[in-house]
């Protein structure tokens, strides 16, 4: 047909043959109820590639000099966008797919396994449509959501745990959400929802978590507590400012302590006891800062 000039007509047809035949795909996704909607929308997403690919081999001439030399969409990427078109972006199934991906990542969160292969699946299918068609249906209400839910759990965290086990718990998500984009999202979402956890649970809580009663950083130095101190700092370390809170509350109460020692008569009446606590102050906290703040 394409040597007869018959080229646009064979496109045409095929746009419009591809059309129909996706429109029907797309009601068969959307009459998915429940769980079955997204391995439905995943089978008929493989099937959908596999037949674009023996299109794209029968119509390869065409695909090689119709295609260019009229400058239209080639046929495997017409093919996509199609998909994306008429099913992705369909009215019943865009705002459920988001809506139900977003509620399985909630459910992770909780403690509920999912089915991590599918989520992947369904990932890969948004970045192979195209980055934007990822950020826009994806990504972006992904890290909206996920700076409310970190928002909350940190309140709430805040308000019932003491430093230590509030920075564990803070260790664990940043340390969960790397896991979840090696296991299913697209890296370039990685700094992302890293600056959200690190934002929500440890640069706004900063003050009070080194000030809290009985558990905060003085506690922290005045008992030894080593990983604590290793883990506030790693931590601290990631947000603007965080080391500089640390320093300044170690500094103060290192001068505090210092000073009342020296002002202490009691102390000064015997010079031996006096500059052996002195040696002892320094290699307390010299040992801290070598096991906990990497020297």
């Amino acid at each position: 047909m394409v040597l007869q000039k018959f080229g646009e007509k064979l496109y045409s047809g095929l746009v419009t043959t591809m059309t129909s035949h996706l429109r029907q795909i797309s009601q068969s996704i959307e009459s998915a109820q429940g769980e079955i909607f997204l391995e439905e929308l995943n089978r008929k997403w493989v099937e959908h590639n596999k037949a674009l690919l023996m299109i794209r081999d029968i119509l390869m001439y065409m695909d090689r000099t119709f295609v260019p030399s009229s400058r239209k969409t080639p046929v495997h990427e017409l093919g996509l966008n199609l998909w994306r078109d008429v099913v992705i972006h369909s009215n019943k199934t865009q705002s459920r797919l988001l809506d139900t991906l977003i509620d399985l990542v909630l459910k992770e969160r909780n403690g509920e396994v999912i089915n991590r292969g599918l989520m992947r699946n369904l990932i890969k299918m948004l970045m192979d449509l195209g980055l934007p068609v990822y950020q826009n249906d994806f990504e972006k209400h992904f890290i909206e959501v996920s700076k409310d839910f970190y928002c909350c759990e940190s309140q709430k965290f805040i308000e019932s745990c003491n430093c230590g086990d509030y920075l564990k718990k803070a260790e664990r998500r940043l340390n969960e959400e790397m896991e979840r984009v090696s296991h299913y999202l697209d890296p370039s979402s990685e700094s992302k929802i890293i600056k959200v956890v690190e934002t929500e649970m440890i640069e706004n809580h900063m003050h009070t978590l080194v000030h809290m009663e009985n558990s905060g950083l003085v506690n922290m130095f005045v008992d030894d507590k080593y990983e604590d101190l290793e883990r506030i700092y790693n931590l601290f370390r990631r947000v603007p400012s965080g080391l500089t809170i640390v320093k300044d509350v170690m500094t103060s109460f290192i001068r505090d302590t210092g000073k009342q020692l020296i002002m202490d008569p009691e102390r000064l009446k015997d010079p031996v006891d006096f500059v052996q606590r002195l040696l002892d102050l320094k290699d307390k906290y010299d040992k801290a800062i070598t096991l906990a703040f990497n020297n």
